[in-house]
């Protein structure tokens, strides 16, 4: 698997570990020593992942990850924060930031490893469906905003054990999701198969 990733953070030894580590799995990596240089790298070229620390000089992983998610051409970058902060509400401000997924210092290379291999396949699916739907666009074959469909709801496959969670998880998304809630995974991957849910929980 190639891939190109940007680490960004402005503590030197830091992203020298991170970049031999993604080296050593024949990743493209490039660098980035604060936000500002981060934002202009994936202006001026495609970027598959980014390693993103929270604390830096400027502006921080918060702010930087706001922005990428808020630009049509970055939106669609996955973003894994890396931070030594393991608050839960530090969490909860990543992910309203639009942060995909997080990895706390000192990095676990097998955590590393197993988000970025994820993350960058999530990415190429992803591509891959963008090219397709932009490509009927321009033949006409569909529209993409769907505007003929505005209140269509989406399809949950709720996967959860415990009877009170998956109760309040299902009243949080009737209103904008048919939700499908099952107790057993086993029989609950089945279910994915023979279904087009459009999310999984």
């Amino acid at each position: 698997m190639t891939a190109r990733i940007l680490v960004v953070d402005d503590i030197p030894a830091n992203v020298k570990l991170l970049e031999a580590r993604l080296l050593a799995e024949y990743f493209d990596v490039l660098t980035a020593k604060d936000g500002y240089e981060a934002l202009a790298i994936c202006e001026s070229q495609p970027i598959d992942l980014i390693l993103l620390d929270i604390m830096m000089p400027g502006i921080d992983g918060f702010e930087v990850c706001e922005r990428l998610k808020a630009n049509v051409r970055t939106a669609h970058i996955p973003v894994v924060m890396v931070t030594a902060l393991d608050q839960p509400s530090d969490r909860v401000r990543g992910l309203k930031a639009g942060a995909d997924d997080f990895l706390t210092k000192p990095v676990n290379d097998l955590q590393l490893m197993s988000r970025v291999k994820s993350l960058v396949r999530l990415k190429n699916v992803s591509d891959e469906l963008r090219l397709r739907a932009e490509t009927a666009y321009s033949v006409g074959l569909q529209d993409l905003n769907r505007t003929d469909r505005p209140d269509e709801q989406g399809s949950v496959l709720l996967v959860d054990g415990r009877a009170g969670s998956q109760d309040r998880l299902t009243r949080s998304l009737k209103p904008i999701a048919d939700v499908v809630a099952m107790s057993d995974p086993q029989a609950a991957l089945f279910e994915a198969a023979e279904t087009p849910f459009e999310l999984v929980i």
